[in-house]
């Protein structure tokens, strides 16, 4: 016998006995197989199928019992006969085949020797991977779209490399500059949602900068600081001798100043409900109308709207028209605010900190608890905010380095040393200039302000050290330089706090 081939055992035993019930039940374990099972002679000629082939196929015994497998190939009925290629090889064979029906499946060809070492049989079992192949193609289909996006996403890092006041570090901002990078390419109306110092503007002017309007004007308009009275001669305009102290000649409307190229309304739910039709008819028919005249002017802007406003309950309360929301609800986004993107903060406050230092000859750097405590700050106020606690902690700073002491937080006219602030958010800071202490009064540290901050730094690295189990690990969750990390650790063990 050779090895690997399957022969017709010489006394099989049969558990059920003999005869024709022993035959039923054989036929009975044959038809409950999950897989199909499909048997050919030593000539390729199809003998017998189980119930499971047929539901696999979607062929029928009728349509392939009695006819040679040579046959069902030319006509199309299967791609390719495994069966044949086991007669031709001598051994078992696996393949995977395509039914006329559109059905798929793998199947495996065995052919059974008898004693005179000759095939006398094949027996083909079939297996559905219908399912398999479909998520197959759906994960190649996933696949390919993430390396679209990835690709998007590192020609967005690539721009940005030419645009410095931008920061895209966290997956957030840079998949919402990913989507307003597409809408930047159409002329659609965008209307920018978010918090107050998000950074609306500056998507604003994301959009513009890649849009083919790039080259023309990009006018930014505050419509909640143009005086209710202004605002329509500002906006679109006005004739000469329009009212009292119009200018002789008149004056073009800001709409028409951006002719060509784009019309950035920031806060545009603080506009009047006179003011918000007129913006409708410039949005539908394209053109404007100044105060005191009557022929209308033809204009071709392309307008972004923002808001931190809910302008579907503006709606509700009747102060924002309805037709105006659907209108500029064109290609609503949704700009983060910063306690949802913190992989931006560090970057944003070492820009501030490099821009300063280009203005005043300095070179500061952001120490690693500096670091460690805006990362845990909620930042309310947004980007807006944290440019102001870096520049009024660039100014506090005595050396080269910005310390956490040195950041001060506004919050209610009084400053806030958020040093004090602890790792879970929410936590009231405690203010930099206590009143008068009571009884009630909480007792200041005697060792100071900067021991205290050294223990808190000492600690964080401690921890870092623990989670990643190495100093470059532990510099990189920190996001600081190894060497300095390194020199602190050092320092820290000597003093004892690590």
């Amino acid at each position: 016998m050779k090895r690997n081939r399957v022969y017709l055992p010489e006394h099989p035993e049969f558990p059920f006995g003999a005869g024709v019930d022993a035959l039923q039940r054989l036929m009975a374990i044959l038809e409950s197989s999950f897989d199909g099972i499909f048997i050919t002679d030593q000539q390729a000629t199809p003998l017998w199928c189980n119930r499971s082939y047929e539901v696999i196929s979607g062929l029928t015994a009728r349509d392939v019992l009695g006819i040679p497998m040579v046959d069902l190939v030319k006509r199309g009925v299967i791609s390719k006969s495994a069966t044949i290629m086991a007669l031709d090889q001598g051994q078992a064979v696996t393949l995977e085949q395509t039914f006329t029906t559109g059905k798929r499946a793998v199947v495996t060809s065995t052919p059974i020797y008898d004693k005179k070492d000759e095939i006398c049989m094949v027996v083909t079992n079939v297996r559905d991977v219908s399912e398999l192949i479909a998520l197959q193609e759906t994960l190649d289909t996933q696949r390919a779209l993430s390396a679209r996006y990835e690709r998007e996403i590192d020609l967005i890092r690539e721009q940005l490399l030419q645009t410095p006041q931008m920061v895209a570090e966290d997956p957030a901002t840079l998949n919402l500059l990913r989507i307003v990078g597409r809408a930047a390419q159409l002329d659609t109306v965008v209307l920018i949602q978010g918090e107050t110092g998000a950074g609306k503007e500056r998507i604003a002017s994301y959009i513009h900068q890649r849009s083919p309007r790039a080259r023309k004007n990009f006018i930014r308009v505050n419509c909640g600081a143009i005086p209710e009275n202004l605002a329509e001669s500002e906006l679109f305009g006005y004739e000469r001798g329009a009212f009292t102290g119009a200018n002789r000649e008149g004056k073009a409307g800001l709409f028409e100043v951006a002719d060509q190229g784009t019309i950035f309304l920031d806060e545009v739910g603080e506009l009047s409900l006179a003011i918000q039709t007129k913006l409708l008819r410039v949005l539908q028919e394209r053109e404007i109308t100044r105060v005191g005249g009557s022929k209308p002017i033809k204009v071709d802007v392309r307008v972004i709207a923002a808001t931190h406003r809910d302008l579907q309950k503006c709606v509700q309360e009747g102060t924002f028209r309805e037709d105006l929301f659907y209108r500029l609800s064109v290609f609503p986004v949704y700009v983060p605010p910063l306690r949802e993107r913190k992989r931006d903060i560090t970057k944003l406050a070492q820009n501030v900190i490099d821009e300063l230092n280009h203005n005043y000859e300095n070179k500061k750097t952001i120490s690693a608890g500096a670091e460690a405590v805006l990362l845990q700050y909620d930042w309310p106020g947004n980007v807006r905010e944290l440019r102001n606690v870096m520049e009024r902690a660039f100014i506090m700073s005595d050396g080269e380095e910005i310390l956490a002491e040195d950041l001060a937080i506004m919050d209610n006219g009084n400053l806030h040393t958020p040093h004090s602030i602890s790792p879970t958010y929410g936590v009231d800071p405690v203010p930099v200039h206590q009143p008068e202490q009571t009884s009630s009064a909480p007792v200041l540290p005697e060792e100071g302000l900067q021991a205290q901050m050294e223990k808190f730094e000492a600690t964080l690295i401690g921890q870092a050290l623990e989670a990643e189990g190495s100093v470059r690990g532990a510099a990189r969750r920190l996001k600081m330089d190894p060497a300095t990390l390194l020199r602190r650790k050092k320092k820290y063990e000597s003093a004892g706090l690590l």
